[in-house]
């Protein structure tokens, strides 16, 4: 593994509708370093914790979707459950910091997505 699943225009939405439990979708580009190094966590993230759905947006390429959700900075994280938008994340490109992160965000209601 080096890389994690891409999602563009064509297929987020579907996608992310046909996953269930948790789906963590980040933002990124290709010039990003922050963006290099949380991508080097979530693959860790990943063998970690199997039951997750890790997803990866370049926004470079898909600003469309990166208006959609309001980015305005990478990296941006947005946590999924069960196929709908949960809320965005922020967190320290750290594994225990995003479980925490993942863990506290399920306990909170969802937000409205942008």
């Amino acid at each position: 593994p080096g890389n994690l699943p891409s999602l563009t225009q064509f297929d987020f939405h579907e996608r992310l509708q046909a996953t269930v439990g948790v789906a963590l979708v980040v933002f990124s580009g290709a010039g990003c370093g922050a963006c290099r190094h949380l991508r080097r966590v979530l693959i860790d993230a990943a063998v970690q914790y199997p039951e997750w759905s890790l997803f990866e947006v370049d926004a470079g390429h898909e600003p469309g979707l990166a208006n959609e959700l309001e980015v305005f900075h990478l990296p941006a994280a947005y946590l999924y459950l069960d196929g709908r938008f949960h809320r965005p994340l922020a967190f320290e490109p750290r594994l225990p910091a995003i479980v925490d992160a993942v863990t506290a965000a399920r306990g909170l209601p969802a937000a409205e997505e942008p």
